[in-house]
């Protein structure tokens, strides 16, 4: 066929696609409310119900299933990654449309459960943990990613202390982390570690136990006994959003003086905006796909450090678990 006639046929496609959504009813081009309801999905805000950062994450899922439509189940984790893989197993079961969940069972775990959803027809869609092979395999038809570049968030984060810190080489810090964990999430440990390594420091790492994640509370005797082992410790960087919020537990515990020790971490409590954003938009990015036929959305919720110069700003929103 020529060009000419390929260009022909296009056209002539076109105009018969434009003739009958005119004669359609209105679907995508007027707002609809709800206009994802039947649409039903399994949500991760990851964490224990009501704990740290994973009632931010909830909080985005349900503004979105308030705003959108679907129909959503909510599976909670206690922050285990072999919990959150029997989860993921049990939600595939149930035939759901969509699943937006984390990376942290790493693509050796996960990536097959992703190849079993997509093959059954259920979108799935990560948050704060990256399934990159995963990702790249399966986003034209939905997989998304909504978070940080793990590795160089935490090297960033490491970079950022030491300048404020005025760290010097020699000195000790002490990083509490989640190195050992598989996949994606482990990088933004390892990123940490690697920034204090490349600016000669000695680096005190602790691997956060199960019981500790769980609930950082548990983990104060650990924190207590690390300080007390190394009293030269400079900084601390906590790489776990309940661990962060407790910090003020911590350094009470360990008899800390005010200013004495730089602490660090991440997702600030009540945390911050990328919690209801990770929760919001994998949401969205299912019922893009259901409806439209969007591919994923690949979205960095990387932002800018907080500290007592700026948390005035963040804070009243941080009261209602939205920042």
């Amino acid at each position: 066929m020529s060009k000419a006639a390929c260009r022909n046929v296009i056209f002539g496609l076109g105009a018969a696609a434009v003739t009958l959504l005119a004669a359609a009813p209105a679907f995508a081009t007027d707002p609809t409310a709800k206009w994802c309801a039947g649409v039903k999905i399994a949500a991760f805000p990851g964490g224990p119900q009501g704990g740290v950062f994973a009632n931010n994450v909830y909080n985005g899922f349900r503004q979105a299933e308030l705003d959108l439509g679907p129909t959503v189940t909510y599976y909670f984790s206690d922050w285990d990654p072999n919990k959150m893989l029997t989860q993921i197993q049990q939600a595939l079961a149930t035939k759901v449309d969509g699943i937006a969940t984390y990376g942290f069972g790493g693509e050796a775990a996960e990536g097959p459960l992703v190849d079993q959803a997509y093959k059954q027809g259920t979108i799935f869609t990560s948050l704060n943990t990256a399934l990159p092979d995963s990702q790249k395999k399966w986003a034209p038809h939905g997989f998304g990613y909504v978070g940080a570049p793990n590795y160089l968030a935490g090297f960033s984060l490491a970079q950022e202390a030491a300048k404020r810190a005025k760290l010097a080489k020699g000195d000790e810090v002490f990083v509490w982390g989640l190195k050992g964990q598989g996949g994606d999430r482990g990088q933004r440990t390892v990123g940490v570690v690697d920034a204090f390594t490349k600016a000669g420091a000695k680096v005190i790492y602790q691997e956060i136990d199960s019981a500790t994640n769980a609930d950082p509370n548990a983990g104060t005797a650990t924190f207590v006994g690390v300080m007390k082992a190394n009293p030269k410790v400079k900084i601390v960087v906590t790489d776990h959003g309940g661990l962060t919020s407790n910090v003020g537990v911590y350094a009470r515990a360990a008899s800390l003086k005010p200013g004495q020790v730089f602490f660090a971490g991440f997702d600030m409590s009540p945390n911050t905006a990328q919690a209801v954003k990770q929760g919001y938009i994998p949401i969205l990015n299912i019922c893009l796909t259901k409806k439209f036929g969007f591919s994923g959305l690949d979205i960095n919720t990387a932002g800018a450090f907080v500290d007592s110069t700026n948390v005035d700003a963040v804070a009243p929103l941080a009261a209602k678990e939205i920042r």
